[in-house]
């Protein structure tokens, strides 16, 4: 788990020192074990190391392979790497560490692109081939490691942030407004290969690129998820045993492939709580689990520390909790904004932040319930679409759009209008998608698409903002497949997750399993009010917020107005999302420039 960085010139003039300094300092935290790069004519290579797997420095990256053809910069972790090093030393590979990043870069010169199809696990990877002068990059099927990229008529820079990206003086940081009517209805995302800036891209999960030293550069898909159900009939019994093994091979995989220390990150919903219970099984104990909570408000509660507290009893687990005052959270707020790839609506991403301070004292690993509500039909609207009637787009937008497209239009300035094009990407993709049913297309949507530009993205930034690499078991490509053959009803029953309350059930608590589905509270960025609302009305009453002008100012000041009066259809504060967005482009394009 590591930050990459680098590019080509085409021009083959050496890519300028200061250039990639700075690119290596932008993506420094997610790496505090060591750093290098790689330098010829034309190419750069570099690399910060979180070392989790062979930690010596015979793993340090860049790395070059034995016979010298490949040099290798590498994010993330190859659970079936040692299967896969076992098969290459029986084709003749040699290798001079235990390290899945060489077990990469001598399956790409075995198997050139193809190599990616046998990599079960998360990563962002970079290649040089030094016989064909072409760059390799891929990202792994789920998108939970990330790849951006700047692509004009003389360079070729990627990048695990945007932030790296920014310092290389080239990208168009021109507003997309497509990108921006996507934000703002999908409560954050955009997704690939858009950002919200029109100069810099980013690799679409289950896809590689080639970029060559002419300039040319391809995109390839290597993988499409399948919602279909299989030939044969399975019966519910044998669905729940399927799942169960998938998923307990998942937490083992997770747990083993490292040499370091490994904790879970303990929210006191089913997801975490399930994880706690598929380690106990594989035999893992003594775990170290962390949890976090905020301040109460009148409206809502703070914590769950009732529900991680009992599992933490149960499983006899090294628990820690952090609480968090709100006086913290306004004072942390520009460090979180700071270390976001890309604005971030999701008030959990403090949470995230804050707690993986904590947990980097103590392990450099940690396993995330994350993605079990977009596989496993979690969340509720889910049942709300389902008895909605009308087309698959019409079932969607009520439950799930921050803003109709009327709405949109009057928040931003006419320089951004465009076409309602979040419906029309949304209807694309019910309509295209691989899936058996209307429900399946929602699952399908969620995990190919929102779970990779919203949670994930939240969980990689803010964990590797302090060295920690998160796993997420929800997301194993096995389990993922599996749960997309799944017949939704079995996901849907007792109000969704149905299948993972069935393996639950005798392993956890029964108080845990059937408590109602929660959202994990931030509450003083939902109902602002005091220093949090003088924060965001300074921040969109700034010189800067004015100038550049993207919002509408009768908008703005309507939320300003009326802050608790304005809510999108998920809870979410629209004061919250417009003030964060502008907050974001103040600290990163500033940042940019200095």
């Amino acid at each position: 788990m590591c930050g990459i960085y680098g590019g080509l010139d085409f021009s083959g003039q050496p890519i300028a020192p200061e250039i990639l300094a700075r690119m290596s300092r932008a993506v420094a935290l997610r790496g505090p074990d060591g750093n290098g790069s790689f330098q010829c004519p034309g190419i750069a290579l570099g690399h910060h190391r979180l070392a989790v797997i062979d930690l010596t420095a015979s793993a340090h990256q860049p790395m070059t392979n034995l016979p010298g053809s490949h040099t290798i910069v590498f994010n993330g972790a190859i659970y079936n790497y040692q299967a896969l090093r076992a098969e290459l030393i029986g084709k003749g590979f040699r290798f001079q560490s235990h390290s899945d990043t060489e077990v990469i870069v001598n399956a790409y010169a075995h198997w050139g692109a193809a190599c990616v199809e046998r990599l079960h696990g998360m990563f962002a990877l970079a290649i040089w081939d030094h016989r064909s002068g072409e760059l390799f990059l891929a990202r792994d099927r789920l998108g939970i490691k990330p790849l951006y990229y700047v692509h004009t008529d003389r360079f070729f820079f990627f990048a695990s942030n945007i932030q790296a990206l920014l310092q290389t003086g080239v990208a168009d940081t021109g507003l997309d407004s497509v990108a921006l009517h996507h934000a703002f209805t999908l409560h954050g995302v955009v997704p690939a290969p858009m950002t919200i800036f029109q100069g810099i891209r980013k690799c679409r999960p289950a896809h590689y690129l080639t970029a060559s030293t002419d300039g040319r550069v391809h995109s390839r898909r290597y993988w499409e998820l399948v919602a279909r159900r299989p030939e044969y009939p399975r019966s519910t019994d044998e669905w729940r045993q399927s799942i169960h093994q998938a998923l307990l091979q998942a937490v083992r995989e997770r747990m083993t492939a490292t040499d370091v220390r490994v904790g879970v990150l303990l929210s006191g919903g089913l997801d975490s709580s399930l994880l706690i219970g598929l380690l106990a099984e594989a035999g893992i104990d003594k775990l170290k689990t962390f949890s976090i909570g905020f301040e109460d408000l009148p409206e809502e509660p703070g914590n769950e520390f009732h529900y991680s507290d009992l599992v933490a009893r149960h499983f006899a687990t090294d628990h820690q909790r952090l609480l968090v005052s709100n006086d913290e959270v306004l004072q942390r707020l520009p460090e979180v904004v700071a270390n976001m790839s890309e604005p971030m609506f999701g008030q959990d991403a403090v949470a995230f932040y804050l707690l993986a301070e904590r947990v980097s004292q103590d392990v450099k690993v940690v396993q995330s319930g994350q993605g079990a509500d977009e596989v496993f039909a979690g969340y509720s609207w889910y049942l709300r679409m389902l008895a909605t009637p009308g087309s698959a787009l019409q079932r969607f937008v009520p439950w799930y759009f921050d803003r109709d497209h009327d709405e949109y239009l009057d928040m931003v300035d006419q320089r951004h209008h465009v076409p309602d094009v979040t419906s029309a990407l949304v209807h694309d993709a019910l309509a295209g998608s691989q899936a058996d049913t209307f429900i399946d297309t929602v699952l399908h949507f969620d995990v190919t698409t929102l779970v990779v530009e919203d949670p994930l993205r939240r969980v990689d930034n803010m964990t590797m903002a302090w060295g920690v690499e998160a796993r997420v078991p929800f997301l194993d490509q096995t389990v993922v497949e599996l749960a997309a053959q799944c017949p939704p009803e079995l996901k849907l029953m007792q109000q969704g997750k149905g299948i993972l309350k069935q393996i639950a059930r005798g392993m956890l608590p029964d108080e845990v399993i059937d408590r109602p589905k929660a959202y994990f509270p931030v509450p003083a960025l939902k109902y602002v009010r005091g220093p949090f609302y003088r924060f965001m009305a300074d921040v969109l009453n700034s010189r800067h917020c004015r100038e550049r002008g993207l919002f509408s100012r009768a908008y703005i000041e309507d939320l300003l107005r009326e802050p608790d009066a304005h809510f999108t259809r998920l809870n979410g504060s629209k004061l919250w999302h417009s003030a964060l967005f502008e907050y974001w482009l103040q600290t990163q394009l500033d940042s940019a420039t200095t």
